[in-house]
Protein backbone atom coordinates (compact mmCIF):
# COMPACT_ATOMS: atom_id res chain seq x y z
CA UNK A 1 0.00 0.00 0.00
CA UNK A 2 2.36 2.88 1.19
CA UNK A 3 5.74 0.52 1.40
CA UNK A 4 7.38 2.99 -1.41
CA UNK A 5 7.39 5.46 1.33
CA UNK A 6 10.01 4.55 3.55
CA UNK A 7 12.97 4.23 0.60
CA UNK A 8 11.15 7.62 -0.41
CA UNK A 9 11.78 9.34 2.71
CA UNK A 10 15.68 7.60 3.04
CA UNK A 11 16.55 9.07 -0.47
CA UNK A 12 15.19 12.43 0.71
CA UNK A 13 17.67 12.31 3.28
CA UNK A 14 20.67 10.71 1.32
CA UNK A 15 19.82 13.37 -1.57
CA UNK A 16 20.18 16.22 0.64
CA UNK A 17 23.39 14.46 2.67
CA UNK A 18 24.86 13.85 -0.71
CA UNK A 19 24.44 17.60 -1.37
CA UNK A 20 26.26 18.82 1.62
CA UNK A 21 29.15 16.45 1.21
CA UNK A 22 29.62 17.46 -2.22
CA UNK A 23 29.91 21.45 -0.65
CA UNK A 24 32.29 20.10 1.77
CA UNK A 25 33.96 18.37 -0.55
CA UNK A 26 34.57 21.40 -3.25
CA UNK A 27 35.69 23.33 -0.47
CA UNK A 28 38.30 21.25 0.45
CA UNK A 29 39.09 20.63 -2.92
CA UNK A 30 38.79 16.73 -2.42
CA UNK A 31 37.92 15.81 -5.98
CA UNK A 32 39.18 12.33 -7.58
CA UNK A 33 42.13 11.12 -6.52
CA UNK A 34 44.34 9.82 -10.02
CA UNK A 35 47.01 8.47 -10.01
CA UNK A 36 49.04 8.22 -13.40
CA UNK A 37 51.56 5.61 -13.93
CA UNK A 38 54.20 4.89 -17.21
CA UNK A 39 53.72 1.03 -17.52
CA UNK A 40 55.66 0.86 -20.50
CA UNK A 41 57.40 3.21 -23.12
CA UNK A 42 54.45 4.04 -24.29
CA UNK A 43 51.16 3.26 -21.98
CA UNK A 44 49.70 5.16 -19.20
CA UNK A 45 47.36 3.95 -16.85
CA UNK A 46 45.30 5.62 -14.18
CA UNK A 47 43.84 4.78 -11.24
CA UNK A 48 41.34 7.29 -9.52
CA UNK A 49 39.54 7.03 -5.99
CA UNK A 50 36.19 8.79 -5.74
CA UNK A 51 34.87 11.24 -3.39
CA UNK A 52 32.40 9.46 -0.96
CA UNK A 53 30.06 12.09 -2.74
CA UNK A 54 30.37 10.29 -5.85
CA UNK A 55 28.82 6.70 -4.02
CA UNK A 56 26.40 8.50 -2.00
CA UNK A 57 24.46 9.32 -5.33
CA UNK A 58 25.02 5.00 -5.86
CA UNK A 59 22.29 4.96 -2.93
CA UNK A 60 20.27 7.50 -4.38
CA UNK A 61 19.69 6.28 -7.41
CA UNK A 62 19.18 3.06 -5.79
CA UNK A 63 16.51 4.45 -3.49
CA UNK A 64 14.92 6.98 -6.17
CA UNK A 65 14.21 4.23 -8.94
CA UNK A 66 13.01 1.02 -6.49
CA UNK A 67 10.44 4.33 -4.92
CA UNK A 68 10.12 5.30 -8.13
CA UNK A 69 8.75 1.21 -9.86
CA UNK A 70 7.17 0.60 -6.79
CA UNK A 71 5.17 3.86 -6.16
CA UNK A 72 4.16 3.22 -10.24
CA UNK A 73 3.36 -0.50 -9.17
CA UNK A 74 0.84 0.73 -6.41
CA UNK A 75 -0.80 3.31 -8.74
CA UNK A 76 -1.23 0.35 -11.31
CA UNK A 77 -2.94 -1.62 -8.66
CA UNK A 78 -4.93 1.90 -7.48
CA UNK A 79 -3.84 1.61 -4.10
CA UNK A 80 -2.30 5.51 -5.25
CA UNK A 81 -5.37 8.08 -6.35
CA UNK A 82 -4.60 11.60 -7.68
CA UNK A 83 -7.64 13.19 -5.64
CA UNK A 84 -6.58 13.45 -2.08
CA UNK A 85 -6.03 11.47 0.33
CA UNK A 86 -3.90 9.92 -2.61
CA UNK A 87 -3.34 6.56 -0.81
CA UNK A 88 -6.66 4.66 -0.71
CA UNK A 89 -5.49 3.01 2.58
CA UNK A 90 -6.33 6.49 4.85
CA UNK A 91 -10.00 6.26 3.89
CA UNK A 92 -10.76 3.59 6.24
CA UNK A 93 -8.75 3.14 9.78
CA UNK A 94 -8.70 -0.86 9.22
CA UNK A 95 -7.04 -0.09 6.03
CA UNK A 96 -4.55 2.46 8.07
CA UNK A 97 -3.38 -0.11 10.75
CA UNK A 98 -2.72 -2.59 7.61
CA UNK A 99 -1.15 0.41 5.21
CA UNK A 100 1.67 1.09 8.86
CA UNK A 101 2.28 -2.84 8.95
CA UNK A 102 3.22 -3.17 5.76
CA UNK A 103 5.31 0.23 5.97
CA UNK A 104 7.08 -1.03 9.50
CA UNK A 105 7.61 -4.64 7.76
CA UNK A 106 8.40 -4.39 4.16
CA UNK A 107 9.18 -0.76 3.51
CA UNK A 108 11.74 -0.76 6.61
CA UNK A 109 13.27 -4.11 4.98
CA UNK A 110 13.42 -2.91 1.75
CA UNK A 111 15.36 0.41 2.79
CA UNK A 112 17.50 -1.87 4.65
CA UNK A 113 18.66 -4.61 1.67
CA UNK A 114 19.28 -1.37 -0.56
CA UNK A 115 21.39 -0.13 1.70
CA UNK A 116 23.47 -2.97 2.55
CA UNK A 117 23.67 -3.74 -1.14
CA UNK A 118 25.23 -0.31 -1.53
CA UNK A 119 27.24 -0.74 1.43
CA UNK A 120 28.57 -3.82 -0.41
CA UNK A 121 29.06 -1.67 -3.75
CA UNK A 122 31.06 0.79 -1.56
CA UNK A 123 33.36 -2.14 0.06
CA UNK A 124 33.85 -3.52 -3.44
CA UNK A 125 35.00 0.16 -4.75
CA UNK A 126 36.86 0.74 -1.95
CA UNK A 127 38.45 -2.77 -2.28
CA UNK A 128 39.35 -2.09 -5.44
CA UNK A 129 40.59 1.29 -5.60
CA UNK A 130 43.41 0.28 -2.67
CA UNK A 131 44.75 -2.11 -5.48
CA UNK A 132 44.71 -0.12 -7.88
CA UNK A 133 46.37 2.17 -6.05
CA UNK A 134 48.57 0.10 -4.05
CA UNK A 135 49.59 -1.66 -7.20
CA UNK A 136 51.93 0.87 -8.66
CA UNK A 137 55.06 1.42 -7.52
CA UNK A 138 56.26 4.38 -5.43
CA UNK A 139 58.91 5.30 -8.13
CA UNK A 140 56.40 4.89 -11.24
CA UNK A 141 53.70 7.50 -9.46
CA UNK A 142 53.70 11.47 -11.12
Amino acid sequence: MACFLVPAAEAIVTTIATKVMQKKEKSAAKQAETVSVQVDDETVETAERLPFSHKMKWLNHLLWGGSGLLAFEHLWHGEITPWFPFLTATENPDDLREMFTEMSTVGVTMAVLVTAVWGGMVAISSIMEKKAIIDVPEAEKN
